[in-house]
């Protein structure tokens, strides 16, 4: 064997603690981090198999559905997207995407793989769509599928429509995926009473669980389209009638399916349990709360949010405009090398334009809403001196 072994190997691991107010992953739990340290179990073991079943109605309960389709995918919320999509799409499917951000479009992508027909409604810059735009648009390209992102974490845009859109796509037939990413836990969500047939989540942003295993849910109006396709699932790791059976949720004897992370059921286990704990109205209060007082400081600094309508805005990935004259990456570098503390810059539309600052889990309180104020201050303040100095020398 002429590869030795890599020196970095040798050394001890170290991981630094950090302060993540950026738009995901949140800050975990003491109760979350210690689960993660319990035995590896068998996928197939009994009692992963009973913390598989206690997660799923977890599920449910943040969901607000009864959908006996109510499971996890092995994978970040990426999976959850290919999973909506891959399953309910056959070739030509028209699919109409909803797009406030980089969202949409990051949907079309995986839809177009599927052969889908894709095409598009988008929001104003900053805007969230409104239900006239919406219905032109499946009036005009007769969809058999609408995507929408409910919060885009990318432009900090909240669709707060979802109960309308869903009569909308009733009414015309068509299948309604809502990806809840960023927003489930920070603001309602009603996945019945708003007749919506796919809903994901990531498990890293409200609920503060580790990334890597996705919540979703599908009605039964999505399984009877699945049932009755008229080819398989273009992808055996994400088809939902064999994930389904792993997870039991139709009546008959487990499978096996694929080798899913016990430590990660674990680590959504309790966070489930604490959001439970806490109740669903008191965190969706407690985010809403924070992202006010947030905004409120924002205007307080001098600063401008990005979004101008108080009732698009996301409250969960708060995006904030960059001053002029201001690079982001400077700020963004002082407030992580001085404080650990995370603020990202933009993404997709947004990139050069906005700070994004999650309020999310452990990080939706009022002291580091505070904190983040504080440091991204100092920061801006110090970048402007700095910029001053420099023109100084020249």
């Amino acid at each position: 064997m002429e590869v030795p072994p890599p020196l970095v190997l040798k050394r001890s691991l170290y991981v630094p603690n950090k302060t993540l107010m950026g738009p995901g992953p949140s800050n975990c739990s003491q109760r979350v981090l210690s689960s993660l340290s319990n035995p590896v179990l068998g996928h197939l073991h009994p009692e992963c198999l009973q913390i598989m079943d206690e997660i799923k109605e977890g599920i449910k309960y943040i969901f607000q559905t009864l959908n006996d389709a109510t499971m996890c995918i092995s994978g970040s919320g990426h999976a959850g997207m290919e999973a909506a999509l891959c399953n309910l799409i056959e070739d030509g499917d028209i699919v109409l995407l909803a797009s406030t951000g980089i969202w949409g479009h990051r949907a079309a992508e995986m839809a177009k793989r599927y052969g889908g027909d894709v095409r598009y409604v988008e929001g104003r810059f900053g805007r969230s769509l409104s239900i006239d735009e919406i219905e032109f648009a499946m009036e005009g390209h007769k969809p058999q599928i609408l995507f929408v992102a409910q919060g885009d974490s990318s432009t900090g845009i909240l669709q707060s429509n979802l109960k309308e859109i869903g009569e909308l796509c009733r009414k015309h037939n068509c299948l309604f995926v809502v990806d809840t990413v960023a927003s489930l836990g920070g603001t309602e969500f009603c996945m019945d009473e708003w007749l919506i047939d796919v809903a994901y989540t990531g498990s890293q942003k409200v609920l503060g669980a580790p990334p890597g295993i996705t919540p979703i849910s599908f009605s039964k109006r999505a399984i009877k389209h699945v049932v009755e396709r008229k080819t398989k699932v273009k992808v055996y790791y994400f088809d939902v009638l064999l994930i389904g059976q792993y997870w039991s949720c139709f009546g008959s004897p487990r499978i096996y399916h694929h080798t899913i992370s016990s430590t990660l059921l674990y680590g959504l286990r309790e966070a489930l349990a604490q959001f439970c704990a806490q109740g669903l109205r008191e965190v969706i209060h407690r985010h809403q709360q924070c992202s006010y007082r947030l905004q409120q400081g924002i205007k307080e600094l001098g600063l401008e949010m990005f979004v101008p309508n108080s009732r698009d805005r996301l409250p969960t990935v708060n995006t904030v405009k960059v001053p002029v004259g201001i690079d982001w990456r400077k700020v963004a570098d002082y407030t992580m090398r001085k404080y650990n503390l995370e603020i990202s810059g933009g993404l997709g539309p947004t990139v050069e334009h906005v700070f994004r600052i999650g309020l999310m889990g452990e990080n939706a309180t009022v002291e580091r809403v505070d904190l983040v104020l504080n440091v991204l201050h100092e920061a801006i303040q110090s970048t402007k001196l700095n910029n001053i100095n420099e023109k100084s020398k020249i």
